[in-house]
């Protein structure tokens, strides 16, 4: 099994990698279908089921469907061109995607929102259909977003999950046993064996360059939250908080006896502004996904700004030793909020975050394995009920406690050797079956918990 870091650590847009990123790919993809197709397309329809209906207004599931058949795409995205074709859209009732003809499309009748039983994929599934003149379907194609920016046809969703069919990797772990003993036999660290997959794949070079964007697109995610204020928008009135936390604590830089537990402020504020970017539709980097891109960039800051002797060098072993974490739970489980709850959002970038920090912290394998098990066992059973179906609450928030986790696993992990009772597949393991056993309305559709309890104005 193979997952590359750029796979699990895409730029792109937010409120959400599954209900905005993942609809504009499944789009993308559907103009490229187009274009080989012998069939003359004259117009295109397309329907949203299961948690992309429930929720895709507040995820802007329809902006972003409208704006991936004109041809936009998340990691090459322009707002304010994305407005201006959002408008013509309306007025010319016709999408004009590079390579093809103009296409018909009236965003107010040929984007459905189907609130009836999800597809039987995944809940979070769309179809896109292209017509001829006279309105007859000629070429149809079913897509599941299945967390993070991934996106599966149906065929290759039934194909199975290992859909990697590249060349082989020096080091193939599919479970974090199997990638303990590889470590173990060739005395090399997680992100040592990372690297030589990444590479095996690519080059040195690329790889590096890669992953210095990641980082700076992350980091400058941070600051531009720290520096934004205002009201988020969407209609629940919630104010940014980050700028204020931030202009708070560095005022009281310099004063005697601060509190201990004053620096958890610190990661919750690093961790906020990136998620009140996300929801403001900024350029964020999923990790795994967009809901819960705060915790890993949190956490990094937290070690390069708190931590003496903390390196920026250090930064792609971090990164890569979280994306092989996160990998294993998306092989193994799921990172999408619609199929297995907050856990698997929040959950597995705690679980990345600890293992990353653990690993530049000087952890062994097996405790940077302890770190990560732990991170994920205390958030298992976390549900997914955003309230009015926007990424705001309760994400913002839990996204600065699921840093504050990954921190305090890491420590308690690097006070251990590497051995305790429960292990990382275990946890990974109970995780899958608590979402499949979870109720849907607490898995992203915003049909109970706190989405039900809180008023939506």
């Amino acid at each position: 099994m193979f997952l590359s870091v750029f796979e699990m650590f895409k730029v792109g847009i937010g409120p959400s990698s599954s209900h905005t990123m993942g609809p504009m790919v499944a789009a993308g993809r559907f103009l490229d279908l187009l274009r080989g197709s012998p069939f003359q397309v004259h117009g295109l329809r397309a329907s949203l089921h299961g948690s992309l209906a429930h929720t895709g207004v507040g995820h802007a599931t329809d902006r972003a469907t409208v704006l991936g058949l004109a041809g936009f795409q998340p990691e090459s995205y322009d707002p304010e061109a994305a407005e201006a074709a959002l408008a013509r859209i309306r007025d010319t009732k016709q999408v004009t995607p590079e390579g093809l003809a103009p296409l018909q499309f009236d965003p107010k009748k040929d984007l459905r929102f189907d609130f009836g039983p999800a597809l039987p994929g995944h809940a979070n599934g769309m179809i896109l259909l292209a017509t001829d003149a006279q309105g007859d379907v000629v070429l149809q194609e079913t897509y599941y977003s299945v967390g993070g920016g991934f996106v599966l046809t149906e065929a290759e969703l039934a194909a199975g999950r290992d859909t990697d069919e590249g060349d082989p990797v020096p080091y193939p772990f599919k479970t974090a046993a199997e990638m303990l003993q590889m470590a173990e036999n060739n005395g090399l660290s997680i992100a040592e064996m990372k690297r030589a997959n990444e590479v095996s794949r690519g080059t040195a070079e690329g790889l590096d360059r890669g992953v210095k964007r990641i980082w700076q697109v992350m980091n400058d995610c941070i600051d531009r939250g720290l520096e934004n204020d205002g009201i988020l928008p969407g209609g629940l009135n919630v104010r940014r908080r980050a700028r204020g936390i931030h202009d708070a604590l560095q005022s009281e830089r310099g004063r005697n006896q601060p509190a201990p537990h004053t620096i958890n402020d610190w990661m919750s504020m690093y961790a906020m502004a990136v998620n009140e970017e996300n929801a403001a539709g900024g350029q964020v980097v999923t990790a795994p996904t967009n809901g819960a891109a705060g915790v890993v960039p949190a956490t990094i800051r937290y070690w390069l700004d708190h931590v003496p002797g903390a390196s920026a060098a250090r930064i792609p072993d971090f990164l890569l030793t979280a994306a092989a974490i996160g990998g294993l739970v998306k092989y193994n489980a799921s990172i999408s909020g619609a199929e297995a709850g907050c856990q698997a959002e929040v959950g597995s970038a705690s679980a990345m975050a600890a293992a990353g920090l653990c690993a530049v912290l000087g952890g062994s394998p097996a405790q940077i394995e302890n770190a990560a098990e732990i991170a994920l066992e205390h958030h298992l059973g976390m549900t997914c009920d955003p309230v009015k179906g926007l990424v705001q609450v309760p994400c913002i928030e839990r996204n600065g406690l699921g840093a504050v986790k990954a921190v305090t696993a890491a420590s308690l992990a690097l006070r251990g050797n590497g051995t305790h009772l429960v292990p990382l597949d275990a946890c990974i393991e109970t995780m899958r079956q608590t979402g499949v056993d979870m109720a849907e309305k607490y898995k992203e559709t915003s049909l109970g918990g706190l989405a039900v309890n809180v008023p939506n104005c």
